[in-house]
């Protein structure tokens, strides 16, 4: 247990929990879409009106979950949090949504991983603020039409793609949730380090951020596990020295790239002579779920400029035989630019 602004709370779960931000001001980042929040939130208050059906969609850990919270709290209602694979059935569905309230905030988590069924039960819900259930079995069955409250249904995404365009179209506004820079993620750190109430150098701060990813979730993780080095192997400050120790030891290089990417580079380059290669093929090799590094490995690769996607596969770029310290083959750089012209 450790305390925390007077309060006992365990290790992680909880201090997460706190240290997300409450309010849209608090939230560091995705300028852009704070702004469009900012004005629709507005107008649906003018209006004594709920808020239009939101979409957040991005790479893992960049904020979805905390900006629905936000959301609610601003609009000053409650939320149910749920997630696509946790609503199995459509009773699942109908259980959450007619406890909702008007204006309340159901939020759902992957929710391109709703099943067919449910997500059918969901059209009229979302539209006329309905749901249809059927009672009894064969020709004794009948329908029976429940009114709904008007509510607001924040999903959240890491693959866009995989929505069905009828659930796609349903959300008024979707947001695209982008890769922080430098800057935003030193701010969050500062913060994090502030809450958990952690000694910490402007450089040591910085040297972290170099290295999370352009992801909040990434850096906040790894300034715990810094701060555990710092209070084990030094003083308990988080300086520049300590920071690049500390993340050498997890693996966790220069730039961000940890164990699995490099070896999602180098399988390319010493198995397939640098792409192109299919997405299972690399998954094969390295023992690791095609959808994780697809999810979580490749957009920073992608972002880096490390790997491109061609017509036949994944190919490694020039940058990334650079960055490990490999010689790049001539044959897989005309390769590469005949794969743009195309």
């Amino acid at each position: 247990m450790r305390v925390v602004s007077g309060k006992q709370v365990s290790e992680d779960v909880p201090i997460d929990l706190g240290l997300r931000p409450k309010r849209l001001g608090e939230f560091v980042g995705q300028q852009e879409v704070k702004q469009n929040l900012n004005i629709a939130i507005a107008a649906a208050q003018k209006r004594g009106e709920s808020l239009d059906h939101v979409l957040f969609c991005g790479p893992p850990g960049l904020g979805k979950t905390t900006l629905a919270h936000i959301i609610a709290a601003e609009m000053g209602v409650n939320i149910k949090v749920s997630s696509g694979p946790a609503i199995e059935r459509p009773g699942d569905l109908a259980a959450i949504i007619t406890s909702l309230r008007s204006g309340d905030i159901f939020f759902i988590d992957e929710i391109h991983r709703l099943s067919h069924l449910v997500e059918e039960k969901l059209y009229p819900a979302l539209e006329d603020f309905v749901f249809d259930i059927f009672l009894g079995k064969g020709p004794a069955a009948r329908s029976l039409r429940l009114n709904l409250p008007c509510f607001t249904l924040i999903g959240a995404t890491t693959r866009f793609a995989l929505l069905t365009p009828p659930l796609r179209d349903r959300f008024g506004a979707t947001y695209h949730l982008d890769f922080y820079d430098e800057l935003a993620i030193k701010l969050i750190l500062k913060r994090t380090a502030a809450f958990l109430k952690i000694p910490a150098t402007e450089e040591g701060i910085e040297q972290i951020a170099q290295r999370a990813r352009g992801t909040p979730r990434v850096a906040n993780r790894l300034l715990k596990r810094v701060r555990d080095y710092a209070q084990v192997m030094a003083d308990g400050v988080v300086t520049k020295e300590i920071a690049i120790e500390g993340l050498s030891k997890l693996g966790v290089d220069s730039i961000g790239l940890d164990d699995v990417d490099c070896k999602v580079l180098r399988t390319l380059i010493d198995k397939f002579g640098g792409g192109p290669v299919g997405l299972e093929t690399i998954a094969a090799s390295i023992s690791e779920d095609a959808d994780t590094i697809m999810d979580v490995y490749e957009p920073y690769l992608l972002q880096l400029g490390f790997l491109e996607r061609t017509p036949r596969g994944r190919v490694v770029t020039k940058l990334a035989y650079e960055h490990l310290g490999l010689p790049c083959p001539k044959t897989s750089q005309a390769q590469t630019s005949l794969w743009k012209q195309a």
